[in-house]
């Protein structure tokens, strides 16, 4: 009996209803986003169910809808979960990922930097997400320059920028209008928390949740962003 509690307490807290929410206005409807945690996020809109870098560890997937479209950054394995993909993908749902990722899934579209599309009318765009000087210990960077995928999805007149991991890179000054923006904050693989208010003031998104965030102090960015009073910073359960 006890075992049993057990089990189902576990897959109470793992369940689609346990993480929290966020839900925000546009001009084309309400868009849900759903915390997963580390670099997962799922968002709903007009009806259809979109994962971003989805991964096992996080939550058991066969407790959340099925996917209408999967975006995948890169292909580390705590952003390309190809077991979860098979979980949550259906006949008709779209993957887009970067190249190296799109040769792991079966029917998955390739977007390299500076590449477009438009899927259930939300505009897609992929931009860079690479390391400066974070690098490994034979000096090669975790995330090289050109593999790595972000992605501005624009629904309405919102746009909502998904860093995947990098650093403050010189092509986020170039973003425009973001609205809503997921930035990593951890070392040594993305950015320390100084770095990311750095990025943040860069383009100034008008609400900022730092992400993929591991054993980082979030509440630094918070204080580093105190006195940027344009840039609201949230704080959600994305270690």
């Amino acid at each position: 009996m006890i075992k049993m509690l057990i089990a189902f307490f576990f897959a109470l807290t793992m369940s689609a209803t346990a993480f929290e929410k966020d839900v925000i206005k546009t001009s084309a409807g309400d868009v849900e986003i759903t915390f997963i945690g580390h670099a997962s996020l799922m968002m709903t809109h007009d009806g259809k169910t979109i994962f971003i870098d989805p991964f096992g560890k996080l939550a058991d997937y066969t407790q959340f809808p099925k996917a209408d479209l999967i975006l995948i950054t890169h292909d580390h394995p705590d952003h390309l979960d190809t077991a979860v993909i098979g979980t949550i993908r259906k006949s008709d749902t779209q993957i887009i990922a970067n190249e190296a990722g799109a040769k792991e899934v079966e029917g998955a579209v390739a977007m390299k930097n500076g590449d477009s599309r438009t899927v259930d009318d939300i505009k897609i765009e992929a931009v860079p997400a690479y390391n400066i000087k974070h690098t490994r210990d034979n000096g090669a960077p975790f995330h090289p320059k050109g593999e790595g995928n972000g992605y501005v999805l624009t629904f309405g007149g919102t746009r909502i920028y998904i860093a995947g991991d990098t650093e403050g890179v010189p092509e986020m000054a170039d973003l425009k209008d973001i609205d809503i923006a997921f930035l990593p904050m951890n070392l040594p693989y993305t950015m320390t928390p100084d770095e990311t208010a750095t990025a943040a003031r860069s383009f100034k998104p008008k609400i900022l949740y730092p992400y993929h965030t591991g054993d980082t102090d979030t509440q630094e960015i918070v204080r580093l962003l105190r006195d940027t009073p344009e840039i609201e910073v949230r704080i959600r359960p994305m270690k």
